[in-house]
């Protein structure tokens, strides 16, 4: 396989300097993607680079992670117009066990072949760097004018920033163009690849590389994702789409993808998948036949549901998923964890109930009146319950006065209503 020529009809290359495929097809190389440990975990804004390092190693080249444990404690003011808070050592070492864990998932760490993938930290060689050290051996060889030419330090000084850009920022380009130069000289790495946004940063660490001895090294860089409509890719209104089930469960990753754009689909199903080209452009043409299907959307959320977690998180998600549009039993609300569970029901309307009442028992046309204001009255509860229309719990009630306790609770502590096919209600025990 070319890597230029499979990121290319991906959408997935932006800027390349030259000779960068030629010296792809001249050897393995060994390249690397920075990524930002300021979270425990990744999100899909992090997909786009670390799918160009996997498509690397499947081309046969050698990837290398590099988690960011010492420019992370200053951050990278590129796009940025408020300087970030610092982490702090422990912090930073957390995220970084955390974020590797999750890049397992996409590359191969473990195997003897000469490309399987290393992870660094650039903590490790930055640690006991001293500052009177860094100013002689990297300080030197950019001069001012170099860094003051840069974008993303015109903009901080001049534009976006209110408070403009502080000395520990504006050393954050020197620092990233010394990881270049310290993997050029260790692991013989001739190129770096990242997002649009950190063209300047990258370039930096290439002019520093020639100019303390002479070495050619290489640049790549993909476009920064959007969306059709303009919006920030994979914001939603409750936040970032995180790649850990603990901060986005699968149930709300799967609802992520099946919920984009037709046109968005049409570009993500080539950037977030493996799906060759000729399968592509056939789902591609499928779905514009029949855009109702949401062919796309539906492959989507299966393949990169299942990558990033797996094929049964991806099953159970989908079947989560019919608990709220289409026919399920109590057996399968049961299953839910209390995550799963409040994410299938966000937003419907919530009640508190006093547990001590469900631990004595009460009867259901009090529970759905008095305690928890379902119905407007015992009057239409009844009617209701006489024409199969009320569940607990996804279970037909067959009496208004049937007999309601504190056994019934999904994970101790909810019980969910259903007034009608669709009208959901969860009550909460306290």
């Amino acid at each position: 396989m070319n890597f230029v020529e499979e990121l290319k009809w991906r959408g997935m290359l932006h800027d390349m300097m030259p000779g960068t495929e030629e010296q792809l097809q001249k050897e393995i190389t060994t390249a690397y993607v920075g990524i930002d440990p300021t979270a425990d975990s990744l999100h899909i804004g992090h997909l786009c680079g670390i799918m160009m390092l996997r498509h690397f190693q499947r081309c046969g080249h050698k990837p290398i992670a590099l988690v960011g444990g010492a420019t992370g404690m200053i951050g990278d003011p590129s796009g940025k117009s408020q300087e970030r808070n610092l982490l702090t050592e422990e912090t930073l070492r957390h995220n970084v066990s955390c974020i590797k864990k999750q890049l397992s998932r996409f590359l191969d760490f473990d195997s003897n072949e000469p490309n399987r993938a290393e992870l660094v930290n650039n903590y490790d060689w930055m640690k006991d760097f001293s500052f009177l050290d860094f100013a002689r051996t990297v300080g030197k060889h950019i001069t001012v004018n170099y860094m003051m030419a840069k974008d993303s330090v015109q903009k901080r000084l001049y534009g976006e920033a209110r408070d403009g850009l502080s000395f520990t920022e504006f050393t954050y380009k020197l620092l990233q163009g010394y990881d270049f130069l310290h993997l050029y000289e260790t692991k013989n790495c001739k190129l770096q690849m990242g997002g649009s946004d950190q063209w300047g940063n990258i370039t930096t660490g290439a002019e520093l590389i020639r100019r303390t001895n002479g070495g050619e090294v290489f640049a790549l860089t993909c476009p920064l994702i959007t969306k059709a409509d303009g919006g920030k890719f994979g914001k939603t209104e409750s936040g970032n789409i995180w790649l850990s089930a603990e901060y986005t469960s699968p149930y709300k990753f799967v609802q992520f993808w099946l919920n984009v754009s037709d046109a968005d689909a049409e570009k993500y199903i080539k950037i977030f998948t493996f799906i060759d080209k000729e399968e592509c452009e056939q789902l591609i043409e499928e779905h514009r036949q029949a855009p109702h299907m949401r062919l796309l959307q539906k492959r989507l959320a299966k393949d990169v549901t299942t990558m990033v977690h797996s094929e049964a998180d991806y099953e159970n998600a989908v079947e989560a998923a019919g608990i709220l549009f289409g026919a399920s039993s109590s057996e399968q609300l049961r299953k839910l964890d209390e995550k799963t569970l409040l994410d299938i029901f966000e937003g419907v309307p919530t009640f508190e109930v006093s547990r001590d009442a469900l631990s004595a028992g009460v009867r259901a046309v009090d529970l759905l009146t008095d305690m928890a204001a379902v119905f407007p009255s015992k009057g239409e509860m009844r009617k209701m319950t006489q024409n199969g229309g009320v569940f607990v719990n996804k279970e037909k009630l067959s009496a208004f006065d049937t007999r309601i306790d504190a056994t019934m609770l999904l994970n101790d502590k909810y019980m969910l209503a259903q007034k009608g096919k669709k009208n959901y209600f969860l009550l909460i025990a306290k």
